[in-house]
């Protein structure tokens, strides 16, 4: 009689644009890793909270098992992405980004 509830539908990538200097500092974005890509189509899945800040790009990502919501960022932009979302990256500007996963994200959900 339990109800299932699936989270794939609750994942909500969250954007902040332009944060200021002083948060990106506390953050210590600039000693993150960086990635970048080339414009074009990727299919991504996220096993860990991902948090990034864009130095340049535009991205615009359709997130699986969701209602459609398309969610759009670029450069300026500090990002969460949560864990366990499926997505593709529709990318029209090369993408240049500092990057952090959330290794300590806890993983209490049951596996079955």
């Amino acid at each position: 009689m339990a109800a299932e509830s699936s989270n794939s539908s609750n994942l909500k990538i969250i954007v902040q644009s332009n944060p200021s200097e002083s948060q990106l500092s506390e953050l210590g974005i600039k000693s993150w890793p960086k990635w970048g890509c080339s414009p074009g189509k990727y299919q991504l899945k996220f096993d860990a909270e991902e948090t990034c800040y864009l130095l340049r790009g535009k991205v615009k990502v359709y997130p699986r098992n969701t209602n459609g919501e398309v969610v759009e960022f670029g450069a300026g932009d500090l990002v969460i992405i949560p864990k366990g979302l499926s997505c593709t990256w529709d990318v029209s500007v090369a993408v240049d980004k500092h990057y952090k996963f959330d290794a300590s994200s806890p993983s209490s959900s049951s596996k079955s």
